[in-house]
Formats: C-alpha cells, structure tokens, sequence
C-alpha cells in the first residue's frame, strides 16, 4: 500500500488517483478482501442502501455479500471528481452504479427481477494512516426502487395512488397526534 502523502491535512492528488483506481477496482471485481483492505479496522461506513450505520469490517463484508448476491454484476464508474477538502483528509466523488437485479434485495426484501438497475451517487470519504475510516455514501434510492418495480414511476397512476393513500394515512397519524395530547 502507498504512504499517504498530505501537505497541511490535504490528501496528495496523485496518492488519491492510485487509491480510488484501487478502490473502484476492488467494487468492480468484487474483490471484498481488496476493498477492506482499504478501510480501517474500525470504519464507520453510511450507505443509503443499508438500513444501519456499519462499523468495522465484519459489518462491511455482510453488506458486500448482500449487494453482490443482488446484482453479481454490479460495478461503479466515476463521473466527477475525487474533490480534495482543503485542510482535511477527506474527499468526495460522484459516481454511477449499474447492475442486474438477479437475485434477493434483502434488506428489504425485493424479489429478483432480473431488470437492470442504473444509479448515480455521492461519495465522502475520510481517511486515516493511509485508509478510509468513514464513508458516507449518499444515492435516491427510490431511482432504483422504481426500475425494479418496487415504487411506482414518477407521475404514473400509481404514484397518484400511492400519494392518495399516503394523505389517508397522514390524517390518521395527526388525528391519533392530536388524540393523545388531549388526554
């Protein structure tokens, strides 16, 4: 593994270059070794896709596994990026995902639909001694929960319905709101 060189608490362009060539190649080959291998032992790790913060490289793995059996095809590309904080060891990248739905999405617990799934995303990364030690990875999940047919499309009937629904239920939680706080 390279050394990490910083000038001032700022990450060195061509030490980040190498590392997020390593990073994604790791995410692409599905290589779970690879890609712990660039994270701390205690990472804490943020994902839109999972319902809880990860801590540590058992909580990663399990997530691998989940994300990978889904879509054993799933890779990421950069699109914009890795931007560099000023004063810290940290950076952030935009990237797109693309996949095929293949097998269980669980957590939740979507059937596999064999559809392909494409999404863009946020990356933050925050590094320590040469590794990433937090990671917050920010995406819509709803864009790939419509492509699997596990929300409705934007403006379709469905959607309108799902909207309709909603404002019943929304009625009732304020209506119970205000019912408790009179007794």
């Amino acid at each position: 593994m390279t050394e990490m060189a910083t000038t001032a608490g700022r990450l060195d362009e061509a030490w980040v270059a190498d590392f997020a060539a390593r990073y994604l190649a790791a995410w692409n080959t599905h290589d779970a070794d690879a890609l712990l291998a660039l994270m701390t032992e205690d990472v804490v790790y943020d994902d839109s896709a999972w319902p809880q913060t990860m801590r540590g490289h058992a909580d990663v793995r399990t997530f691998l596994e989940h994300a990978w059996r889904a879509m054993p095809d799933l890779t990421f590309e950069l699109l914009d990026g890795p931007f560099l904080a000023l004063a810290e060891p940290k950076l952030a990248a935009r990237w797109r995902g693309t996949g095929t739905l293949t097998g269980p999405m669980d957590p939740p617990g979507f059937a596999p639909t064999g559809g392909r799934i494409e999404f863009t995303g946020f990356d933050l990364h925050e590094y320590r001694d040469g590794r990433i030690c937090r990671l917050v990875i920010q995406f819509d999940t709803a864009v790939p929960a419509r492509q699997i047919g596990a929300l409705p499309q934007q403006g379709s009937r469905g959607e309108q319905l799902a909207a309709a629904l909603q404002r019943v239920a929304a009625r009732r939680m304020r209506r119970r709101r205000s019912a408790r706080r009179r007794h």
